[in-house]
């Protein structure tokens, strides 16, 4: 990309920042008086012109006036963003602290995705904290010759019940002496952990029990990386009040479809654990949100000093950036410090 001067970097930041505001695609003579330079209308029609050919704006066909393109947002949160509006820091804080105290910690995170979503008035998402797979504690319940209840209690202290089938009739008595082996040899190992090391021993356990155990920490570990996957969304009806997403129906549907099946989402949420800070994705410019008319803000958090989750704000490419980073970025402090203190 060519170089812009000075000049044109102020008039692609009052072009943005006027559409942001008003939502209507920008004259020469509306962008001479936002950017208060002393420019004739033929100079800024040709710096527009420079810009479009950059491909940073555009001028819809209904339109004398541009408008930005997602490459053009991204030079802006990239390059013109400036750190403005510490006067209302105070007043989301308080908001977050007297929202976010509560004793469950899934509360936590459903109250924040809820004040994500207040206070965009976009959609908020948190991805749950991961969840330590080790387990401390298993037994085995005989339901019937074939069906197994298996009760794990994990390393945080989470009790989960799943059901096996067996082709193998077990008695009470061989589940017992299952159970026995994973706590007295397994506990505090991870999933893939407990597979090792049954591998490693299955010479001294009896092959029966060896495939119920298998069976067991297969199941387990499935239990465990389900609630590892546990998306909170708040908010989608929002996006039906959006003016430039409202209109298009089949781009509608589309974001729906994102909410619905989550796995788009957590593979974004899932690479900006990884990052420190605030991160901006712009629709169009990253393979991990290809919707044009998206933009995601995104956070990770951290309980007594590790990284545990993401959180963010999913809404119109023509969004408050500003804002909406304060909001991500105090609401993921807070957070953190709700959960620590369990």
């Amino acid at each position: 990309m060519r170089v812009m001067d000075d000049r044109a970097r102020l008039l692609l930041k009052a072009l943005i920042e006027r559409y942001i505001a008003d939502g209507q695609p920008v004259g020469s003579r509306t962008l001479s008086r936002a950017s208060g330079l002393e420019l004739s209308a033929a100079t800024i029609r040709n710096v527009m012109a420079d810009l479009e050919e950059l491909g940073l704006i555009v001028s819809p066909h209904t339109s004398a006036g541009r408008i930005p393109t997602p490459r053009g947002y991204r030079v802006f949160v990239d390059t013109m963003l400036t750190a403005r509006g510490e006067g209302d820091h105070q007043e989301f804080e308080q908001r977050f602290r007297s929202e976010l105290t509560s004793v469950e910690p899934q509360k936590v995170i459903v109250n924040a995705a809820r004040l994500l979503s207040d206070l965009s008035h976009f959609v908020g998402v948190v991805m749950s904290p991961r969840r330590d797979a080790a387990f401390r504690h298993i037994e085995f319940l005989r339901l019937s010759e074939q069906r197994i209840l298996v009760i794990l209690v994990d390393a945080g202290g989470d009790v989960q019940n799943r059901i096996i089938v067996s082709a193998h009739p077990y008695t009470q008595g061989q589940l017992t002496e299952a159970a026995n082996y994973l706590n007295a040899h397994c506990s505090g190992l991870d999933f893939d952990q407990m597979s090792a090391r049954l591998r490693g021993e299955v010479e001294n356990i009896r092959g029966e029990i060896v495939a119920l155990m298998q069976a067991a920490v297969a199941a387990a570990g499935q239990a465990a990386a389900e609630r590892q996957e546990e998306v909170v969304i708040s908010g989608q009806k929002q996006l039906l009040e959006v003016d430039d997403l409202a209109g298009d129906l089949a781009s509608l549907r589309r974001l729906f479809d994102l909410f619905e099946q989550k796995s788009l989402l957590l593979r974004l949420l899932e690479s900006s654990q990884r990052s420190e800070g605030v991160r901006i994705y712009i629709g169009g410019d990253s393979e991990v949100v290809p919707y044009e008319e998206l933009s995601v803000i995104t956070s990770p958090y951290e309980v007594d000093g590790r990284v545990v989750g993401t959180l963010g704000v999913i809404g119109p490419t023509r969004m408050a950036y500003e804002r909406m980073i304060r909001i991500v970025d105090i609401t993921a402090k807070l957070v953190g410090n709700a959960l620590s203190q369990r």
